[in-house]
């Protein structure tokens, strides 16, 4: 294993912040001419990204590749799991499809997954002047330890330094660090270098007593205190429970999102999102698909079959059929163009119990599901506007039908996606549509809606400003000092 500085940030708990850190560091790092690499060993989410080898991996990992201004790949993510249902998910294993499994099954055989995590890291440390890896959930999940390949197990292997976040808005930060230090083993406790507090609220003064509290009872020195950064929610997320983050427009106009169990790549959406000319609406189960809506997108689903049957349960198809009598466009992409057509067959049962389900009936399409998935980068034409776009493709199935007659866009001069003759009702395969300032004013001008966003130069602010932010609340040099002690160990250990 390469003796390449290395640090890894764990925390006490899920939506600590492990990835914004991550993403903040890469950049801060990246301006001081290192070549950094971010990695995750194991991550948990179904809003993914295609990386240059044409195979999948976490969207966190492709937003700290863009910070680290790398080009992401699958060895950034080396295991996916993307939850099909509560007890189950379909495993990625560097880029790749390697299997579905319940959560039981696959605590048996995570340890398995640990050469090629470990051979994923060393690709990476063979080519960076620093890999910054991001846990999973917490270290103190000892249920869990077992093969573990996402937190303490991952960093004794990989002999990695850790870094502990706590995340301070939530409560409790101070039991939480303490209770971790207290289940851990004495060599894990050993491996945490240090800690810092994130998210924060106030005057960060007044919590230097719980600093000299948390390194009394741990012995851990504090490397900072990090305030609420809200810039930071324009970073596109993978977690649903951020899906209102940076959706605060009073906008009349209205585009409505129905928000599915299984939801996937709903970061499709947050271009809208920060438009001020729109009000995104993220409909929850129980509440009412709203009348007023210009818009209705179906967003991709995990579980298409599963999601369509939890979409008639909520009422949306009677709210969606109403929209649509109305006057109101439809949009569905990749799993929710799917439950636009009159079926969908799922006769080997890849995304759960093997059947047919009836569609929402409005497009004059039908489609199967099979185990060949596509997953690939595309660039192409829109076909009502005649502008590029540019996207990625992650599905299963493949959809047929009249309707295809009259695609929305054209890959490599290759049909992809139908529409009813009027248009209003339109699906696509093709994710991250709206990322592009100019495919998206074309479709906003047709709604008479002005564009007033550059997308990509607000990502880029956030980031920098992610990172200036962390360069004056952080020790960075302390940071980096615990990255390279990596070399030391391992020096000594040859």
């Amino acid at each position: 294993m390469s003796a390449t500085p290395a640090l890894m940030i764990q925390a006490t708990g899920s939506n600590a912040g492990k990835s914004t850190l991550v993403a903040g560091l890469a950049r801060a790092l990246v301006r001081r001419g290192l070549k950094v690499a971010p990695f995750k060993p194991q991550n948990m989410s179904n809003n993914a990204a295609v990386a240059v080898e044409g195979g999948e991996i976490g969207r966190a990992q492709a937003v700290q590749a863009r910070a680290a201004r790398m080009i992401p790949s699958v060895h950034m993510n080396p295991v996916l799991l993307k939850p099909e249902t509560d007890t189950g998910s379909q495993i990625i294993v560097q880029g790749r499809r390697w299997g579905t499994l319940r959560a039981r099954n696959y605590l048996d055989k995570k340890a398995a997954l640990l050469p090629a995590v470990l051979d994923s890291f060393a690709r990476l440390a063979r080519e960076a002047d620093i890999v910054l890896v991001e846990g999973a959930g917490s270290p103190a999940e000892i249920n869990l330890r077992a093969g573990d390949i996402a937190n303490m197990g991952f960093a004794a292997a990989a002999d990695v330094p850790v870094v502990l976040a706590g995340d301070i808005d939530r409560g409790g930060v101070i039991a939480s660090l303490a209770g971790t230090h207290l289940v851990l083993e004495p060599d894990e406790r050993a491996r945490i270098r240090g800690f810092v507090i994130n998210k924060f609220r106030g005057d960060v003064r007044l919590f230097d007593p719980g600093l000299a509290a948390v390194t009394r009872l741990t012995g851990w020195p504090s490397l900072g205190v990090v305030p609420w950064l809200p810039r930071a929610a324009w970073l596109p997320a993978e977690d649903a429970v951020d899906l209102d983050r940076v959706h605060a427009s009073t906008s009349s106009r209205v585009i409505a999102v129905p928000v599915l169990a299984r939801i996937a790549n709903f970061d499709d959406l947050d271009p809208l999102g920060m438009e001020p000319g729109v009000r995104l609406v993220f409909v929850r189960p129980g509440e009412a698909i709203p009348g007023n809506a210009d818009v209705v997108i179906l967003p991709g689903s995990k579980s298409t079959i599963g999601d369509l049957a939890f979409l008639r349960a909520q009422g949306w198809d009677i709210d969606i059929k109403a929209h649509v009598r109305r006057g109101g466009y439809v949009l569905g992409l990749c799993g929710g163009y799917q439950m636009l057509g009159q079926t969908i067959v799922d006769p080997d049962g890849i995304e759960g119990p093997a059947g047919t389900a009836e569609g929402l009936g409005l497009l004059d399409i039908s489609t199967v599901m099979s185990a060949d998935k596509s997953t690939r980068l595309v660039h192409g034409v829109h076909c009502s506007t005649g502008t590029p776009i540019e996207g990625y493709e992650i599905h299963l199935g493949r959809s047929e039908g009249l309707d295809c007659t009259r695609p929305v866009v054209t890959i490599d001069g290759r049909p992809d996606g139908a529409g009813t003759a009027d248009g209003r009702v339109q699906g696509t395969y093709v994710h991250g549509l709206f990322t592009g300032d100019v495919f998206r004013k074309a479709w906003l001008a047709r709604l008479g809606i002005a564009s007033t966003l550059s997308y990509g130069a607000q990502i880029e602010s956030a980031l920098d400003a992610l990172a200036d932010h962390l360069e004056a609340h952080l020790d960075i040099e302390a940071v980096l000092s615990i990255a390279r002690s990596r070399q030391t160990t391992s020096a000594s250990a040859a």
